[in-house]
């Protein structure tokens, strides 16, 4: 990428620790086996932002956590709406909504986006049931496109189709974001149990998450791959790299299990 400089992931990360093989195994003496996953799950992008109407990106946490970069008001009505759509999903499914548990990238435009669907849902905000999660920020994009055009995404999801271990200068690879939140993933599903899972974050990183989850459920142990980059092979590769295919409009609500 002429006048940027690109780094290539090589080093180990944090692993899982074969969460979901060890489910699928608990239950396979016994047919038909167990859901490979303990809760249920949803993801929302926030709804329009000040950086989404002057078309800028806000990717670092320093700026993204500044108020002056929060919903727009058309945002604040989305993100509502969309907390209502997720009720009534939820009555038709029958899931109580004290079952409920939120997580939420701690930048301005999303923790207001969750502030909306949680009063909505009469979750109470800032309790164990509706808290910021720093796995869910925005991917970084480095400082070569920060608060730079919109249009400058393009570049970077060229080279993700290309290797998604490539990396900004000083910002993050597909494979860095789909680690982190692999590792929300594998979280929630120790921590919970039949549970209803909203998380909300941004674009490209629900992108990458909605890529994770899609082949964990066709393979278990996606997330050991995912989560160990020394370890990594084409299927990794070749998943992470169409991560676009799952994009979301501001404020879509998506169930994923």
């Amino acid at each position: 990428m002429r006048g940027k400089r690109w780094t290539k992931r090589v080093e180990g990360g944090r692993r899982s620790g074969g969460l979901f093989r060890q489910m699928e195994d608990s239950g396979s003496s016994s047919p038909p086996a167990p859901a490979l996953f303990r809760n249920k799950y949803w993801i929302l992008r926030h709804g329009r932002s000040i950086p989404n109407e002057r078309g800028i990106i806000v990717s670092s946490l320093e700026n993204g956590t500044k108020p002056e970069f929060g919903l727009t008001p058309q945002g604040v009505e989305q993100a509502r709406l969309a907390g209502e759509s997720l009720r009534k999903e939820l009555e038709e499914l029958g899931v109580p909504l004290d079952s409920v548990k939120i997580r939420y990238s701690p930048f301005s435009r999303t923790m207001e986006t969750a502030r909306e669907v949680a009063g909505v849902l009469g979750v109470p905000f800032d309790t164990p049931s509706c808290i910021p999660a720093m796995e869910l920020r925005e991917r970084y994009f480095g400082p070569s496109y920060e608060l730079l055009s919109h249009e400058k995404y393009a570049e970077v999801w060229a080279v993700d189709e290309v290797d998604p271990l490539m990396a900004p200068d000083g910002g993050e690879s597909v494979v860095d974001v789909a680690t982190r939140f692999a590792q929300v993933l594998s979280s929630a599903e120790m921590e919970f149990l039949g549970s209803a899972i909203l998380i909300v974050s941004h674009g490209d990183p629900l992108q990458i998450f909605q890529a994770v989850l899609k082949e964990t459920k066709e393979n278990s142990s996606f997330l050991d791959e995912v989560s160990d980059l020394k370890k990594r092979g084409m299927i990794a590769s070749s998943v992470l790299s169409q991560h676009r295919k799952f994009a979301l409009l501001t404020a879509e609500l998506r169930r994923l299990v």
